[in-house]
């Protein structure tokens, strides 16, 4: 999969978590996956347009503040490394 360029490496990687449940993963892992994909596909979060109304969406926008740090390149590597680590365990 090295040999493929970032986004094609990431689209396989989001087609692979796609077939994982939800039941699967502790939450703190689903968090990290969820703010990995975020800064991935969006870039950094913009809380000024991000209001947190509920407890869920408040651990999921903390989440992917944690990380905001990361480029979405960064945020990509780490995603496939986290999918492709999940799968290789089943």
């Amino acid at each position: 999969m090295q040999d493929k360029d970032l986004d094609t490496r990431f689209e396989e990687a989001v087609a692979i978590a796609n077939t994982m449940t939800q039941a699967s993963l502790p939450q703190d892992l689903q968090l990290r996956l969820y703010a990995l994909y975020k800064q991935s596909t969006m870039g950094t979060i913009d809380i000024r347009v991000s209001p947190t109304y509920d407890l869920r969406n408040a651990f999921k926008m903390n989440a992917w503040m944690q990380i905001s740090h990361l480029s979405i390149e960064e945020a990509k590597e780490l995603y496939i490394e986290n999918i492709l680590e999940l799968a290789n365990k089943k």
